[in-house]
């Protein structure tokens, strides 16, 4: 069981509501020391920092070197985690990671493959039907750049991501309430509405939150029927690699050199549904056929065994077999 994972070091429920708020504060606030500092040196104000204004700051700082800037503080971040996680719970970042033996690296580019080839597929197919919200923006030098940055630290990011939410907090949480259903229900809207300083929802309204909370759902779903966050770590890395590497815009996260430019004015539309309510469960049914996932509703909904229990079942230095 991949939530029971958290026996295997040091479990305390204290640990893990100090961890969450340390791992935070280096993540968000030591990790981003270095962007202040740029944007203190290039523009003598903190008050674009403030105002939030991707675009102001790429043009201040230059597209790559803010891209490069913002990810660094989730590599700071997974450092700090990982750390935490190490000397505070004395846990093996293996059992942070998964309850098999070892990480399934198979898994992970199995799940980077499929997306990656399905959301560009959506992207090149968009713009073809739309190419007037299209500009075509690609310039060698800085695209590859983007490239080096994103191929490097966009999975770092995410893995950040992931390990936070669908790792230490699901575990943590999971122990706490002795079940999985308030692991997923929590890290899944928190995962929406870490999203809600995005420029998107400034700019598309509060109604693109379900696709963010839609896709928090689906990767806390096979995290649990998959034992594991090897899938979640692969889909999650495809996902914001495509989008920085293929498609930017005036209004998003990630300010890139990418090939294309949206100069479309968006609007929240039927669109944002599709994605949560039709490939999400097409990939959930390909994903349990790949790996036999069966008996959903205890792997979703189920208890969570205690720690005398667990450790009775499964000796100090046995791992859980791969469920699947």
């Amino acid at each position: 069981m991949y939530i029971a994972q958290a026996y295997r070091g040091l479990s305390d429920s204290w640990r893990y509501v100090i961890g969450l708020l340390v791992v935070f504060f280096v993540w968000q606030f030591i990790g981003g020391i270095p962007l202040i500092i740029a944007l203190l040196v290039k523009a003598d104000s903190l008050a674009v920092l403030g105002s939030g204004d991707m675009g102001v700051m790429a043009d201040i700082l230059g597209a790559n070197t803010l891209f490069f800037l913002m990810l660094l503080t989730f590599v700071v971040g997974l450092i700090g985690l990982f750390a935490y996680v190490s000397l505070v719970h004395k846990q093996k970042i293996t059992q942070l990671t998964t309850s098999r033996k070892k990480i399934d690296f198979k898994r992970v580019f199995f799940a980077f493959i499929v997306w990656a080839l399905i959301s560009t597929a959506f992207i090149f197919v968009d713009i073809m039907l739309s190419p007037e919200n299209y500009e075509f923006n690609f310039n060698l030098e800085p695209f590859l750049i983007l490239a080096l940055i994103a191929v490097f630290m966009i999975p770092i990011q995410t893995s950040m991501e992931e390990y936070y939410m669908r790792g230490y907090m699901m575990q943590g949480l999971g122990i706490m309430a002795k079940n999985r259903w308030v692991p997923l229900f929590v890290t899944s809207l928190l995962f929406g509405i870490m999203h809600v300083f995005n420029p998107e929802v400034a700019k598309m309204g509060y109604g693109i939150l379900i696709f963010y909370i839609g896709t928090g759902f689906f990767l806390g779903i096979i995290t649990l029927m998959d034992e594991g966050l090897e899938l979640a770590l692969g889909f999650h890395a495809a996902n914001n690699l495509t989008a920085a590497l293929l498609v930017t815009a005036d209004w998003t996260a990630f300010q890139t050199n990418s090939l294309y430019r949206d100069v479309s004015d968006p609007v929240l539309s039927w669109d944002i549904l599709v994605p949560v309510f039709v490939i999400y469960p097409i990939l959930l049914f390909i994903f349990s056929k790949k790996y036999k996932w069966t008996d959903w509703k205890e792997r979703l909904t189920g208890d969570v065994p205690s720690e005398e229990t667990f450790l009775a079942l499964n000796s100090d230095n046995a791992d859980v077999q791969d469920p699947s």
